[in-house]
């Protein structure tokens, strides 16, 4: 069996940490949180990358704390951003906190974890007493130093507020609290937040005399485009189906790079170095299978929206993409998930409902596109007197398609 520390190395979840020797993480059992901002009501695809980083450590029998930040996302973490982030009130704060919840029990199924909101504990602390027990254990110059406070005060930044400013110091006492609440001893994170956990490592060192340590994981990025993976033009894929549809999300997997589909496999599935290498063999075999990209797509799917949805959005998929567009194979709930994405129609000449949908401009470009072999009726070419009278899929070309019902 694999260790820890190589399984996270080979799957691309090694980044900086603060542990001298990783092999801890193999020879003993620690208790560590992850957290997350409430500043959504739903996580995304890059939230996901860490929370399969979670899996991993609690596969090797550690044991997780799983945060929700209701009070450091009445703040809002300044990194990464070049101004101030808009305020969220206590009634949207409440209701993403409850969503995220939702969300960190439907990703971490069957496993015994225990779930921190940091404004349980903030709500109790004075300001002053703040200030004097904690704030004095913060070093000015070190928080100047951060990158994301020298982009926000340097030579063309917008500033920081104290409140964002501050956001460093909240989430080094949570690990603090959590240290002592909980026996705590490693805050797992992005890269993103090696800054904001070392505030906690060096508060338990000062406040406690003892050692807590931090393990990051590297931001994904996009190899074509440069950017955080996971951005679209759209914006950011989400787990909640009310953002980012079940179908959205299967076809976002579905179509990555075949140079990226690989070393996706390694983060965001569970499958085995086996079965992943197995994939790899295939893509350069047979690169128009795409084996990788629908093992990845089906996965991710079924882990975010269960199998079942996964089952449904791949056989919809196979329908619409395949040699034989036929619905005549999908069950009721695959229909509704179909009607959900493409445009409807009743019963009638294709032409007509063609036009009428928007997906011909004319009955003159209807007829050239019929000469060319461009419309097809369930897979079998339409002709310019064809009527639709049963549930059937009429398909422009390759992507464009039109349900009749």
């Amino acid at each position: 069996m694999t260790n820890l520390t190589d399984e996270l190395a080979w799957r691309g979840f090694k980044n900086q940490t603060t542990l001298k020797d990783l092999s801890v993480l193999d020879n003993q059992k620690i208790t560590f949180y992850w957290g997350v901002d409430p500043s959504s009501d739903s996580m995304h695809i890059g939230h996901l990358a860490m929370a399969i980083m979670v899996r991993h450590f609690i596969n090797a029998g550690h044991q997780p704390i799983l945060l929700v930040g209701g009070a450091t996302g009445l703040i809002g973490d300044p990194d990464g951003k070049t101004e101030e982030r808009e305020l969220k009130t206590v009634e949207e704060i409440n209701h993403n906190k409850q969503a995220i919840v939702a969300q960190y029990h439907k990703i971490f199924d069957g496993v015994d974890f225990a779930v921190v909101d940091n404004y349980d504990w903030f709500k109790e602390i004075k300001f002053v007493d703040f200030l004097r027990d904690y704030g004095k254990n913060f070093s000015l110059t070190q928080l100047l130093d951060r990158d994301f406070v020298k982009s926000r005060t340097g030579e063309g930044g917008s500033g920081i507020s104290y409140a964002e400013f501050s956001y460093s110091l909240i989430q080094g006492y949570d690990f603090l609290h959590l240290f002592r609440e909980k026996g705590v001893t490693l805050q797992v994170a992005g890269s993103d937040q090696w800054g904001n956990s070392l505030s906690g490592v060096e508060l338990i060192r000062k406040v406690e005399g003892k050692e807590a340590h931090v393990y990051t994981a590297p931001l994904i990025i996009n190899k074509t485009t440069g950017k955080k993976f996971g951005k679209t033009e759209e914006g950011a894929v989400w787990l909640d189906e009310k953002k980012t549809s079940v179908y959205q999300f299967y076809q976002f997997w579905l179509n990555i790079d075949d140079n990226e589909a690989i070393d996706y496999l390694k983060i965001y599935t569970d499958l085995s170095r086996d079965q992943i290498e197995r994939l790899g063999r295939e893509s350069v075999s047979s690169p128009s299978e795409r084996a990788a990209q629908k093992a990845l797509a089906f996965e991710v799917t079924k882990l975010v929206h269960g199998r079942e949805r996964a089952e449904n959005v791949q056989k919809v998929t196979e329908v619409l993409f395949g040699d034989n567009s036929s619905v005549s194979q999908l069950d009721q709930n695959q229909l509704e998930l179909l009607s959900g994405e493409i445009p409807t129609a009743s019963f009638g000449n294709v032409g007509d409902r063609l036009v009428e949908a928007g997906l011909v401009s004319s009955k003159g470009e209807f007829r050239r596109l019929l000469e060319g072999g461009a419309i097809t009726i369930n897979g079998q070419r339409a002709s310019e007197d064809s009527d639709v009278s049963e549930i059937s899929l009429i398909k422009k070309g390759k992507n464009s398609f039109l349900l009749v019902r």
